[in-house]
């Protein structure tokens, strides 16, 4: 489902880290994905709808090269992922099997998909670069995917990095990592997520003007009532 232009543009506007304490106060504490950070084509932020793709353990009947023409196939969901998606992948934390490569990344690349995010490695690093695609993942691996993992579907609740990823969820992917912001939450966590920056902001000018941090950050009662009155806030 592609995202609310409004709501798009206000997540591509604030960090992953203002989201994680946005989503902390909402108590929801594992929301950063252990293992993805930014590898090939990473230099800006990136948000969407979750596309979600799982692998288990290789079983030696089914990971084959040939598996690679099955109806459930890598290829088959990246015909599957919607224009605008952010490709999660469930790999496993498995450092010795790329899941996708140059060619892959190509066609994600052409169907318009955001980003690739994955716990796993990717392979061809090289002509991965060159697709332009975005992805966020734990290294690289010159082995293919069925060297140790087999793909068995897409579109259904996944852990990636330690994180429950559910399809269409948020993804918001920076310098910092990939954060997850469930479906139901987005519009609140977003709006106060702005907010936030916009506070942190003006912290940072206090900072400058040689003020100490107690009191200042987090603000007291008294910090916030000048941040309001300084900023139309109120």
């Amino acid at each position: 489902m592609p995202l609310d232009k409004t709501l798009l543009d206000a997540l591509q506007a604030v960090t992953t880290a203002t989201l994680t304490t946005v989503l902390l106060k909402k108590g929801i504490r594992r929301c950063w994905m252990r293992g993805p950070m930014p590898r090939f084509a990473a230099g800006q932020r990136v948000v969407g709808p979750a596309f979600t793709l799982r692998f288990v353990p290789a079983r030696e009947d089914l990971a084959t090269p040939e598996s690679w023409s099955s109806p459930t196939s890598t290829r088959a969901a990246i015909e599957a992922m919607p224009e605008g998606c952010i490709a999660v992948v469930d790999a496993m934390g498995v450092p010795e099997a790329g899941i996708f490569g140059d060619i892959l990344c190509a066609r994600m690349k052409k169907r318009g998909v955001a980003a690739l995010i994955t716990d796993g490695v990717v392979r061809d690093g090289e002509g991965v670069e060159g697709t332009g695609l975005p992805v966020w993942c734990s290294g690289v691996a010159a082995p293919a995917s069925v060297a140790g993992l087999t793909f068995v579907g897409w579109g259904e609740p996944i852990g990636c990095g330690g994180v429950a990823v559910y399809p269409d969820d948020i993804v918001v992917a920076d310098g910092d990592g990939a954060v997850l912001i469930p479906a139901a939450l987005a519009e609140e966590v977003a709006l106060a997520a702005v907010e936030q920056e916009r506070l942190e902001l003006w912290i940072m000018r206090e900072v400058d003007k040689g003020l100490p941090l107690p009191g200042l950050y987090p603000p007291n009662a008294e910090t916030k009532a000048r941040y309001e009155a300084e900023t139309g806030k109120a």
